[in-house]
């Protein structure tokens, strides 16, 4: 039953995805959405640490700095993705990122295909194929290639989250350092940047973002230890659903047989890869 928390996690990245979506209609850059997140973020992650009297000394500072670049850019990326495109397809094309991983673990520590990750791979190009039919042009193409960039730069924090717990670095000071990280990176953005005045309206929206995201990776991390791995790993789709249904009811979004069909492909890849992964171990 603990595996369940990652409905709840899906529900609130999916609600992340509307803040940032909504942020960019009101008129907020990138660099100002990126840089509230990461505050918030940070100053609940401060709280959070202290608490549990966490020791933020670490032999690996340098893991984690490249973790919360690589985390940082990925974030950016995504949320330019998401305020291209439609919440759904720009949600599911980012969830491309476990067939990223398997590449980059193919590349880097030697894992062997076998049919079962052949299959995963097999799906997720026929995924995004489906997706990105070729209706898609201009803004939207752009849009697309932004978010299969942004699975690339997911796939690759996981492989250094990986990295770090392998060497024993706890969930709460990874978390905390990739919000120090990016909070830092985007107050250097945001300097040479425009600022827009931050309205009620939009402090609800901008903290929301925040708000979400680090609710989201609580409750993810707590499905995960607490949990079923491969159950807690399938069910970060809803995600995906969860987008859909807020792009009908908030933007009357809707997708095509093609792109339901793409989306289906993309989840059942995801699925197939953690699960063939877990039985590499």
């Amino acid at each position: 039953m603990q595996s369940l928390w990652m409905v709840v996690a899906g529900f609130l990245f999916a609600g992340m995805g509307v803040c940032v979506k909504l942020s960019a209609k009101e008129g907020y850059s990138l660099a100002e959405i990126v840089f509230y997140r990461s505050v918030v973020m940070f100053f609940i992650m401060l709280v959070l640490v202290r608490w549990r009297n966490v020791r933020l000394a670490t032999p690996h500072w340098l893991w984690h700095v490249k973790r919360g670049v690589t985390g940082f850019c990925s974030l950016s990326v995504y949320f330019c993705a998401i305020s291209l495109l439609p919440l759904a397809t720009a949600v599911t094309l980012n969830y491309t990122s476990p067939v990223f991983l398997v590449l980059m673990l193919m590349f880097f520590r030697g894992l062997r295909l076998n049919r079962g990750i052949m299959f995963a791979l097999g799906m997720g190009f026929l995924g995004v194929v489906f997706l990105l039919q070729p209706t898609f042009e201009g803004q939207s193409l752009f849009g697309a290639s932004v978010a299969l960039a942004s699975a690339v730069l997911t796939a690759m924090v996981y492989f250094d989250v990986s990295g770090l717990g392998r060497l024993g670095e706890p969930v709460s000071r990874t978390v905390f350092y990739f919000s120090l990280i990016s909070t830092l990176l985007g107050l250097v953005w945001i300097v040479f940047s425009s600022l827009n005045p931050i309205t009620f309206r939009g402090f609800l929206m901008l903290a929301g973002t925040g708000i979400f995201a680090t609710l989201g990776q609580l409750t993810m991390t707590r499905a995960y230890s607490r949990g079923k791995v491969l159950l807690s790993a399938s069910l970060t789709y809803t995600t995906v659903i969860f987008a859909m249904l807020s792009g009908v009811i908030l933007w009357g979004e809707h997708l095509g047989w093609m792109e339901f069909l793409g989306v289906a492909l993309v989840i059942v890849s995801g699925v197939s890869a953690n699960y063939f992964l877990s039985r590499t171990k």
